[in-house]
């Protein structure tokens, strides 16, 4: 009966030596050490907060008193609340305006001066300028220039032979004025990145496409708008959750008013939370807007991962 072969016995690692362990546990604890303030800054601030307000968002809640567990009845509630659907409303619309207008006068501003023009860097400087400026001195600045009585701009109509306009004080005004308001502000941040954009745009493509006969109008629907594509998709994300969090604009020039034409999520969350202090119902409002933010850039992804699928495709 032949013999079975030997089994091959493979020495295992050499046991480390302890100097080097020590070490090694050294410079574990020198990282640690370097690392736990930012750690326990990110767990202070941002993760014990949205477990804590989740946990708040099925109870029934002052921040004073003791809560109480009510489990998912703010969320029935909210589905019910008249007030709530208003400020819905009124949040989809300001971004439905809100959006696609900055991103196109961003674009238009932005291809104007991409050109080699006279004080260049003056028109670039002063289209910036009002994106840098904090929203509370938007609303004060514009508070006084649309006052009712003594605003500039009545002032302004009045010598045009217009009739004075109620503004932010007018139910069917005061909610496109505050787009305007953004829009003032918020086109710079479109222009600097669409310049950018633009500046990236290869030249090789676009002197093929001349020598090819294309004209302005084909440049941009056919070379210069496809480059663009990765920015648009990144600027209707950032704008979308920029309108859909809304807030200091609204506090500082109507407070939701009037008769809650101005009434925002993040301006109804405030109110309950803080003004009518029922924060377990603030809290479920605060999810369901986090919900809704999540949904919209997951569905931007997806779209843009599917048109990236689709362009691989015709490529092969």
């Amino acid at each position: 009966m032949p013999r079975l072969p030997q089994p091959i016995t493979v020495a295992g690692p050499a046991p480390e030596p302890p100097a080097l362990r020590r070490k090694r546990r050294r410079e574990s604890g020198t990282a640690w050490a370097y690392v736990s303030p930012a750690v326990l800054i990110v767990l202070g601030l941002s993760i014990v907060p949205v477990v804590w307000s989740l946990l708040l968002s099925f109870q029934a809640s002052d921040l004073v008193t003791p809560s109480r567990w009510v489990g998912l009845d703010n969320y029935r509630a909210l589905a019910q609340d008249p007030n709530f659907s208003q400020a819905v409303r009124n949040t989809l619309l300001y971004t439905v305006l809100y959006v696609p207008l900055s991103m196109f006068f961003g674009l238009l501003l932005a291809l104007v001066l991409n050109r080699r023009i006279r004080l260049l860097g003056l028109y670039r400087t002063l289209i910036f300028v009002p994106f840098v400026l904090s929203a509370t001195a938007q609303g004060v600045l514009f508070s006084f220039i649309l006052d009712p009585e003594f605003g500039a701009a009545n002032s302004v109509l009045h010598r045009l032979g217009v009739s004075s306009q109620g503004f932010l004080s007018d139910p069917s005004q005061a909610l496109p004025v505050l787009v305007a308001i953004t829009l003032w502000s918020g086109t710079g941040f479109c222009v600097v990145v669409y310049l950018a954009a633009l500046q990236d745009v290869p030249q090789s493509l676009i002197e093929a496409a001349r020598l090819d006969g294309a004209g302005r109008r084909h440049l941009l629907r056919h070379v210069t708008l496809p480059t663009l594509t990765p920015v648009t998709v990144f600027l209707v994300v950032w704008q979308t959750i920029q309108s859909l969090q809304v807030f200091d604009l609204v506090y500082v020039t109507t407070k939701g008013g009037p008769l809650g034409s101005t009434t925002v999520i993040v301006y109804f969350i405030w109110e309950q939370a803080f003004k009518n202090a029922t924060a377990g119902y603030g809290a479920s409002a605060a999810y369901v807007l986090a919900v809704a933010l999540g949904l919209a850039a997951g569905a931007v992804r997806i779209v843009r991962r599917r048109g990236r699928h689709r362009l691989e495709g015709a490529r092969s």
